[in-house]
């Protein structure tokens, strides 16, 4: 009680104006009463009242606070595993609740009696034992590398590196392994690769790092967070980087942003002329800003794009150094890239952006069905500008919004390459001007080997 004090704020104050219910995706989704975020937070706010309340303790009938059975935490189980931790309802919510936390802190009591999630449970662990959420080992992971090396050059003519475990070098990334594994995460990490060779700056991976997402965020375990953490501040220090930059995810970039200091710092050791940390998106639209990268926007022609606002970029973080940076940055790398891009209606975007529906540890087949329906508000937005001005892909810099539309968006008549990495516009259209061979180039190699 004394250590969450947030937490008892958030169970103590609301009013039951009704400002959150129609707030949440998975309300409007599921149409189900309990999926109302104040229906939710009493789920918990009940037992606390119970056990934390003087009338709770002596009359609990009068302030309907309950004891915690195993049928109130079947009840936890199903529906604080139907909330993303996105924070809309509290956008609205006139006194600053926040579900997303009390979400969390009921899921950290169901893990510490053994009532966890195997979903995000497992992933932890893969983090802990390989590194990364996929349970990608250090040689496949090289081999992927490599890879994209060759097709890189095969494409462009250009050799262009994608580094691992390079001692040195100025830069460590830090990405969403979803990044070294399925479309369009890849193509996004390959635009990464782009911007850094064009930027001339040396950069690397790190095999025993080699994942930003941190889900003990979702499960509200702290010592979780902390441990996955210290991985990227080991890692940092063993490569000796000046920098850490993060990849396009959503959930990785709050937890860098407004914990990784807390966490695993400080970061005393690492160059203070930059922001520690940096996201991808930033790095890129400075050097945008400074007139450092040429685009030929011509080739995302084939494309009218729209921009889907992730959650914990948008109401939980920011970029740059002035305020609405994390809604600006994107859309001026978008436009910088595309001819053609159209925003949503206003009131799905920026702060208001409504969840993927896949968010907060829900990525799993298990509830795909609470996917699908948690993802109809984004889907009618989507619908609108496609009606509207003819948009055919959405862009995203999350890596768990890009493989939750991959898989939702063929429910909603569209396709699941519809989806896109913004660094993926911004591969296709940068135009490499550093370490281009001239034509013959190959042949003098062939030659001289």
């Amino acid at each position: 009680k004394g250590k969450y004090r947030s937490l008892q704020v958030f169970l103590d104050a609301c009013v039951k104006c009704g400002a959150c219910t129609d707030k949440c995706h998975y309300y409007l989704g599921t149409a189900d009463p309990k999926n109302m975020p104040v229906a939710r937070q009493d789920l918990l706010r009940k037992v606390y009242r119970r056990y934390y309340t003087f009338a709770g303790k002596y009359f609990p009938k009068l302030v309907g606070a309950v004891d915690l059975t195993r049928e109130v935490l079947d009840d936890w189980y199903a529906y604080y595993h139907q909330c993303s931790q996105c924070r809309r309802c509290s956008v609205y919510c006139p006194y600053g609740i926040d579900t997303a936390e009390i979400s969390m802190a009921a899921r950290e009591i169901m893990d510490s009696i053994g009532l966890g999630q195997k979903y995000c449970n497992e992933i932890i662990g893969k983090v802990f034992k390989i590194g990364n959420n996929l349970g990608l080992p250090e040689p496949a992971l090289a081999d992927t590398l490599e890879g994209l090396e060759e097709e890189v050059y095969e494409d462009t003519g250009v050799k262009v590196r994608y580094p691992l475990d390079e001692e040195g070098a100025e830069i460590l990334l830090v990405t969403p392994s979803a990044d070294f594994f399925a479309e369009p995460h890849v193509d996004g990490l390959i635009g990464y690769g782009k911007v850094f060779h064009e930027a001339g700056v040396s950069w690397t991976l790190s095999s025993y790092a080699s994942e930003a997402a941190n889900f003990g965020m979702f499960i509200g375990s702290y010592e979780n967070m902390r441990r996955v953490a210290l991985r990227i501040r080991e890692a940092a220090i063993k490569l000796g980087v000046k920098r850490i930059v993060f990849g396009e995810c959503g959930h990785a970039w709050r937890v860098a942003y407004s914990f990784l200091n807390t966490l695993a710092g400080p970061f005393d050791f690492l160059d203070p002329n930059y922001p520690v940390p940096q996201h991808i998106c930033e790095f890129t639209y400075d050097l945008i800003q400074q007139g450092r990268l040429k685009f030929d926007k011509s080739e995302n022609d084939h494309m009218v794009l729209t921009f889907h606002d992730s959650c914990n970029v948008a109401r939980a973080s920011r970029m740059g150094n002035f305020p609405g940076g994390q809604f600006v940055i994107p859309r001026e790398i978008i436009k910088a890239t595309c001819n053609h891009f159209y925003d949503m209606d206003d009131w799905g975007i920026k702060e208001a952006t409504f969840c993927c529906g896949g968010g907060g540890g829900l990525l799993t087949d298990d509830l795909m069905e609470i996917r699908i329906k948690g993802a109809l508000p984004r889907m009618e937005a989507l619908k609108d500008v496609v009606e509207n001005y003819g948009v055919t892909h959405m862009a995203a810099i999350c890596a768990i919004c890009k493989s939750q539309f991959t898989k939702v968006l063929p429910y909603y008549g569209f396709t699941m390459d519809q989806i896109e990495s913004v660094h993926q516009l911004v591969s296709n259209a940068i135009i490499l001007t550093l370490g281009k061979d001239e034509p013959g180039d190959e042949a003098d190699t062939a030659e001289a080997a």
